[in-house]
């Protein structure tokens, strides 16, 4: 397959300092994304600013050259996300990338019960991060032990969700939804959260961000052909 590389990314000074909106296509890990800008481009120093799950898509934004320096500053900003939940069965990745392992009811769960739930988890709450993460904890990644089997106590997190907002429920146990959150939260996380406090269980079958501070995914570069 030809490669078709934007003209516009072609001639920019990266060693000065670019940031570039990438959408990250499903299945990529975040570095594989990096990698392929980088060598697709020829940038010498690049970095990204938060990390997505290989099966989210979205979001990523690439710092070059002296703009890495900006990185942390583009982490910081809130993040926003639209999804798919399901509820009655869990994973122990709490998306696709494990099997289920276990059932749920779901028949007991009213619209009442998730408009409470839904109130439940806007603002500040405590976050336990997913063991499938690449949070450090004492030098190594959880994900990292948990593939190993190694069982470790996870320190949990106070994260702030702005908003939380169900915005179809018409495919019940499926639930799509948007949510409005600070840097540090776990949206599988946030789901498993969901699916307990619903006396069930839950998974994330879909994932995407579709904004980082002022930066939208509307204006990202489709990376694949390159």
């Amino acid at each position: 397959m030809e490669k078709k590389i934007p003209i516009a990314l072609q001639n920019l000074n990266y060693n000065e300092g670019q940031v570039l909106l990438i959408d990250k296509p499903y299945k990529w890990s975040s570095f594989q994304a990096l990698k392929k800008v980088k060598y697709s481009l020829k940038i010498a120093k690049i970095g990204h600013a938060g990390t997505l799950d290989p099966l989210a898509t979205g979001l990523l934004i690439l710092c070059t050259g002296k703009k890495t320096k900006e990185i942390d500053r583009y982490q910081a900003q809130e993040k926003e996300y639209t999804g798919t939940l399901v509820l009655g069965k869990t994973t122990p990745s709490v998306d696709l990338e494990k099997e289920f392992d276990a059932e749920y009811p779901t028949e007991h769960i009213s619209s009442e019960d998730l408009e409470k739930v839904r109130k439940q988890f806007t603002g500040e709450i405590e976050q336990t991060p997913p063991i499938f993460s690449a949070v450090k904890q004492d030098g190594k990644r959880l994900y990292e032990l948990a593939r190993k089997g190694q069982e470790t106590e996870i320190k949990s997190r106070i994260v702030h969700i702005k908003e939380l907002e169900f915005t179809n429920t018409q495919n019940f146990p499926e639930i799509d939804f948007r949510v409005i959150c600070s840097k540090g939260t776990y949206i599988r996380s946030l789901v498993r959260d969901i699916g307990t406090a619903l006396h069930s269980g839950a998974y994330l079958k879909a994932l995407r961000r579709t904004r980082i501070g002022e930066f939208c995914v509307e204006n990202a570069w489709q990376i694949e052909n390159w």
